[in-house]
């Protein structure tokens, strides 16, 4: 029997940086540390890329980079804040990638992620393909080729997303086991209902498009995933062996992929010491051959999936009512107090798109006199968010301008394309996540509102604020200091130094 083993981790935090200053203030929750970027790259991120192996006598016996040995994403804003404010951590990541490429026939550890972790199955169509080439774009330039696999944050799905994979040339994501709805093998005529987390994780599978393209699954291993994210497993390396060999079938001769996934900061911030047990575990899995050590692209180069499957349609990992949580009172939450209701998502999310279709509607009709095609220069603008030489951007608006533009018009056109990045960002989907309107992620999307409001003045000579102040009066705040949505935004946004 041929064994594969494969743990991934989805390392992100939000975008943290003021629209303003394009930098990340102090966060006092984050002490002694200056942010928590800052912070949990010191607890996390950094200890994966020179994890400890001790020996009998608790002597350090090897140091080890952690994501050689694991599939890993990480987020495209992350990747931009660690590779100024973390380089050491940074390129351990980009070497990480090539080493595995070199042991995996070619397939690197790390995937690509959607650029700014919106739920995408709630997002419009051309979001959902901004967001994917995005996060395409910036996998290439940092890991210099293309990505074979698209983490989706939360794990959020619906058919039209996977048609935006597939659409960009993204062959896997990875799905939690209660996302699949039914399967069959290739060529049968009768399903299986797997629904309820009953799938085989250890395969892969095969969806069908409705455009004819397909895109194949991976569904991690449940109570192993909840195991490591919740049930101390992180507490002893030799638990953690055991408990990964324990989940493959002895009875089972064909080739069998034990896989989890879970958010990264499980090793090392949310467990202390836990990038450790994952070191010693992958580290003694491949010494003692119980295992090989492998990726999805390299699993899936060798065995392609036998099986088709069906999803279960807006979907996620993270909320039990489907993806409810990014925009209902649904009950999933973090924190809280008695009597503290999460009603607010709903009026959040309704200004929010009301901002968008009119930010939208404006782009289109004004960008198409100094842009050839306004949505295919978003598309290509992250070209210029990654490099912001002079070069850069003459090049960029070479490319995509509809005819010679004066100095003014090209600052004009490149206000309405910044619009469009903060009119991204406003979305990113830890502001609905939690259990308070006023906490620092809900602040921070309604800060990328009040800059994308900012440049619709100064570039579309309108003024949104008020109607969208009105809309976002109706969040109502669990502290009554804070009052409403609108109170929110004039209080922590408005007040210190947004717009």
């Amino acid at each position: 029997m041929e064994r594969y083993l494969c743990i991934h981790g989805h390392f992100y935090q939000p975008p943290r940086e003021n629209p303003w200053l394009e930098a990340v203030e102090r966060q006092a929750s984050a002490h002694p540390y200056h942010d928590w970027n800052e912070r949990i790259t010191a607890e996390c991120y950094a200890p994966n890329a020179g994890a400890h192996i001790l020996d009998a006598h608790g002597n350090i016996a090897h140091v080890v980079n952690n994501y050689a040995h694991m599939s890993f994403n990480f987020g495209p804003t992350l990747l931009s804040w660690l590779e100024k404010g973390s380089p050491k951590t940074y390129q351990a990541l980009l070497e990480a990638d090539r080493e595995s490429a070199r042991r995996c026939g070619g397939h690197g550890n790390a995937m690509a992620q959607g650029y700014n972790h919106m739920i995408l199955p709630l997002a419009n169509a051309r979001d959902k393909r901004t967001q994917v080439l995005w996060g395409i774009r910036d996998f290439e330039r940092r890991f210099g080729r293309a990505p074979e696999g698209m983490w989706l944050p939360e794990t959020a799905v619906d058919l039209k997303t996977l048609e935006a994979l597939a659409q960009q040339g993204i062959n896997f994501t990875v799905l939690a086991p209660h996302q699949a709805q039914r399967v069959r093998s290739l060529g049968a005529a009768d399903w299986q209902d797997v629904s309820g987390g009953r799938v085989d994780p250890c395969v892969p599978y095969v969806l069908r498009l409705p455009s004819g393209l397909c895109i194949c699954l991976f569904f991690y291993h449940g109570p192993l995933a909840r195991a490591v994210a919740f049930e101390r497993l992180l507490e002893n390396g030799e638990a953690l062996i055991a408990s990964l060999m324990g989940a493959f079938d002895a009875q089972q001769s064909k080739p069998q992929l034990v896989h989890l996934a879970t958010d990264g900061e499980t090793f090392g911030h949310h467990h202390r010491f836990g990038e450790m047990a994952l070191s010693y575990a992958l580290h003694h899995v491949e010494a003692r051959r119980l295992a090989r050590l492998t990726n999805y692209g390299e699993f899936l180069a060798k065995h392609p999936p036998a099986r088709e499957v069906e999803i279960v349609e807006n979907s996620s990992w993270s909320c039990t009512h489907g993806v409810e949580r990014w925009r209902a009172d649904c009950g999933c939450t973090v924190g809280g107090q008695p009597g503290w209701t999460q009603a607010w998502r709903t009026p959040l999310r309704g200004a929010l798109d009301w901002l968008r279709d009119e930010l939208a509607r404006r782009f289109e009709e004004q960008g198409a006199a100094l842009l050839k095609d306004p949505w295919a220069a978003r598309d290509a603008y992250i070209d210029v968010v990654l490099d912001r030489s002079t070069s850069s951007v003459e090049g960029f608006l070479n490319r995509h301008r509809a005819r010679p533009l004066s100095p003014e018009q090209q600052v004009t056109a490149l206000k309405l394309l910044e619009l469009q990045r903060q009119a991204m960002l406003m979305f990113t989907s830890c502001a609905w996540f939690f259990e308070e309107l006023s906490r620092i992620e809900t602040v921070q999307v309604l800060r990328h509102a009040c800059r994308a409001l900012q440049w619709a003045r100064e570039a579309l000579n309108v003024d949104f604020e008020p109607p969208f102040l009105e809309r976002l009066a109706q969040a109502q705040s669990n502290l009554p200091d804070h009052g409403d949505g609108r109170q929110v935004y004039q209080k922590l946004v408005k007040s210190t130094g947004g717009g």
